[in-house]
């Protein structure tokens, strides 16, 4: 499977599971570290874990093995990096601080809806 379709995948579950604002943002012809970036916001810190939780058994069904792993249940933000593709879990006012989906503007960008 190749990673756009990989990518996809994680984030359809993100939004499954209710996350909002899910993006996947094309990154690998601006960066040499990754390919895919997938952000979402999750309502409240608490599901934050329950998230990244999801993302990990999609990604483990799918053979990908996590390379990192930045944050954890109750930050504000985590990172899970599955090499060619990065998924960032924020709260709302972590996402609007950081702004990654402005910095890669200029990258195919987009939206997955349940």
């Amino acid at each position: 499977m190749d990673n756009y379709k990989v990518a996809k995948e994680l984030a359809e579950v993100l939004s499954q599971r209710k996350a909002s604002d899910v993006v996947l943002i094309d990154i690998a012809e601006k960066s040499s570290f990754a390919d895919y970036f997938i952000n979402c916001t999750a309502s409240s810190e608490r599901q934050l874990g329950a998230l990244q939780d999801s993302v990990d058994e999609k990604a483990y069904e799918l053979g990908l093995e996590q390379k990192g792993l930045e944050g954890k249940s109750g930050n504000s933000w985590i990172l899970v990096d599955y090499g060619d593709i990065i998924v960032n879990i924020f709260t709302a006012e972590m996402r609007e601080r950081y702004a990654l989906d402005k910095i890669w503007g200029d990258c195919k960008i987009e939206r997955i809806e349940d």
